[in-house]
């Protein structure tokens, strides 16, 4: 058999394991999610083997979408880590045959404490299962290893049905793409969601800013100076009455203006865009893109820029 051949067999293999899973999402998997959901502690996730890398997964996807969770090394719980588990938290214990020592071992330590238990696994008649308050069928037919002893379908049945839980409750709780931020931070999503335009802008006496009285000279000092190819134009009460850029610049001299004699407000760019500064730094980008800009003033209650944030501010954020 070739390694392609090979390859289509225990993807068709796996593939019917996971399909045949939606006959059994019925009155325990709803029975379980509620349990679940209605956890005053936390659910802790045990299992040996693959099964519990798998359920290591299984707890990780969990608390990243709303349920906080973590995982327990059953052999680890029988020499002190069963004190990590309370009588609020729900155990999801992981195994196949519904057999394995480690697991069996912390069962009654577990129902002694009042800890609700549900369980996954490939035996509905074994002890896991029976000691469980529900139990979840993960059997299947067949694993993709020829030789029937890897776990191939039985790990991806389980991990399926693992999200599968995780998904219904994310819905369950209403958990949003800014929850899914907040467990995220450093990543590109919560970066996107999270960041503020306050968070990037330029302040102070880096904004560049020139009273109306002033001639184009003065604004081209202006915008050198500062270096974010613009300038604010303001009044003698600091409110914005326009912004000149380096695009009204390149059509100022096309016009053969007097660089020495033109006043600002002759030229500059009056109703410009301005952002508040508490607006996500991905919906300034949203608007540069939309009206094809590079830079969005800052303004406060009283009109006045108090901010100014560039294009490349928000590139070197890594929120695009």
């Amino acid at each position: 058999m070739s390694f392609s051949d090979s390859a289509k067999r225990t993807i068709k293999i796996e593939a019917s394991a996971v399909s045949s899973l939606l006959d059994r999402i019925g009155s325990e998997f709803e029975q379980a999610c509620k349990t679940l959901l209605n956890c005053k502690g936390r659910i802790v996730v045990t299992g040996m083997g693959k099964s519990g890398h798998i359920g290591n997964k299984i707890a990780s996807t969990l608390a990243s979408t709303g349920t906080p969770a973590f995982f327990v090394h059953p052999g680890e719980a029988s020499h002190g880590d069963m004190g990590m588990i309370t009588s609020d938290d729900v155990v999801l214990a992981i195994s196949s045959s519904g057999t394995t020592q480690e697991i069996i071992t912390i069962l009654p330590l577990i129902k002694r404490m009042g800890a609700s238990l549900v369980s996954m696994t490939g035996n509905s008649q074994s002890t896991l299962a029976l000691t469980a308050d529900i139990n979840l069928d993960i059997s299947v037919n067949a694993e993709a290893c020829p030789l029937g002893l890897a776990p191939t379908s039985s790990t991806t049945v389980t991990l399926v049905t693992g999200d599968a839980i995780a998904i219904a409750l994310l819905e369950a709780r209403g958990f949003s793409a800014e929850d899914f931020a907040f467990s995220h931070p450093g990543g590109a999503l919560g970066r996107k969601l999270l960041l503020k335009v306050v968070d990037i802008m330029h302040t102070g006496a880096s904004v560049p800013k020139v009273q109306e009285s002033v001639f184009l000279s003065d604004a081209l000092l202006e915008m050198s100076a500062k270096g974010l190819g613009m300038t604010t134009v303001v009044d003698k009460n600091d409110t914005l009455k326009g912004i000149f850029t380096d695009g009204d610049l390149r059509r100022s001299l096309d016009s053969g203006h007097d660089i020495h004699t033109t006043p600002i407000t002759d030229i500059m760019t009056r109703n410009s865009r301005s952002i508040n500064k508490e607006l996500l730094a991905a919906e300034a980008l949203r608007i540069m893109e939309e009206k094809k800009i590079s830079v969005l003033i800052v303004l406060d209650e009283q009109q006045c820029p108090v901010g100014a944030v560039h294009l490349h501010d928000i590139l070197k954020a890594g929120v695009a």
